[in-house]
C-alpha cells in the first residue's frame, strides 16, 4: 500500500473510531512530543547517532478501541532517501483483570518521499502485570521491509524508586529469516524522572550482541540517549 493510501486510511480509521462510539461513549485525545540525542529502535539507532524531533497523536474511545500517528525524523546509512518516518497504528487496549491489561495493535511504518518501497506492517500485542513488568511480541511478514517474515520478543521491567525517579529495564530478540539478516539481542536500561505531571527526562544506556553489529554496521552496538518527553 502506498503512503498516501496509508495516510488516508488512517484518516478514516480515525473518523471511523469516532463514528463508531455511542453518544454516551468517552473519547480521550492525547499527544506525546520529545527531544532526542539519538532515535534508538530496537537496539539500532534510526537517526545515525543524531538528534530527532519526535511527536505523536492519539484518539481513544471509551470501548479501548484506539488510532494514532506518531512521527520522527530519520536517517539510514547507507542512505536510503529517507527523512522522516510515521507510525500509523490502530489497536484495542485495556484491562484484563485488576493486575493484567492487553494493547493488541496493528502498525504501519511508512517512509514518505523515498521513491522506495521502505513501508512495512506489523502486528504486536504487549501484555503487562501491575504496571510493573510487560511482554510484547510482534511479528510481520516482511519485516524491515525486508519481504522475509520476523517475530520481535521484549521482557521489561519497571521499578520505582520514589514518587518521581524510576528504573526500567528491558531485554529483546529479534528472529529473523536467514535471507533476512542474523537473529540479534539487545537490552536496554533506563532512569527517568519526574520533571512536571507532563514532562519526563530518561536517560538509557543501550546495547545489543554482535549480529546486530553486523546487520546495522555503525548504528548498533552500545549507545547513549537522552530524551526529554512530555504527554498532554
Amino acid at each position: 500500500m502506498k503512503s498516501k493510501g496509508m495516510i488516508m486510511a488512517s484518516a478514516a480509521a480515525l473518523a471511523g473510531l469516532l463514528c463508531a462510539g455511542s453518544v454516551q461513549a468517552q473519547v480521550q485525545v492525547s499527544g506525546t512530543a520529545a527531544l532526542t540525542s539519538d532515535y534508538v529502535w530496537r537496539g539500532s539507532s534510526q537517526s545515525e547517532g543524531d538528534p530527532a524531533a519526535q511527536v505523536g497523536a492519539k484518539v481513544t474511545v471509551g470501548s479501548g478501541w484506539y488510532a494514532s500517528a506518531w512521527g520522527s525524523n530519520v536517517s539510514f546509512a547507507p542512505d536510503s532517501g529517507a527523512r522522516s518516518e510515521f507510525d500509523l497504528v490502530a489497536g484495542w487496549s485495556g484491562a484484563l483483570s485488576p493486575d493484567w491489561s492487553l494493547d493488541a495493535n496493528l502498525t504501519r511504518y511508512v517512509y514518505p518521499g523515498t521513491g522506495r518501497a521502505l513501508d512495512w506492517t506489523e502486528l504486536n500485542v504487549t501484555t503487562t502485570w501491575k504496571q510493573r513488568a510487560w511482554l510484547q511480541v510482534a511479528h510481520s511478514n516482511d519485516a524491515l521491509a525486508g519481504g522475509r517474515r520476523g517475530t520481535y520478543a521484549q521482557l521489561g521491567v519497571r521499578v520505582p524508586l520514589n514518587e518521581r525517579v524510576r528504573l526500567e529495564a528491558a531485554v529483546g530478540q529479534y528472529w529473523l529469516a536467514t535471507a533476512q539478516g542474523p537473529d540479534y539481542l539487545h537490552g536496554q536500561l533506563s532512569a527517568i524522572a519526574t520533571l512536571t505531571p507532563a514532562w519526563e527526562l530518561r536517560a538509557t544506556v543501550h546495547d545489543t550482541d554482535s549480529a546486530a553489529k553486523r546487520l546495522f554496521p555503525g548504528n548498533a552496538g552500545g549507545r547513549w540517549e537522552l530524551a526529554l518527553q512530555g504527554s498532554f
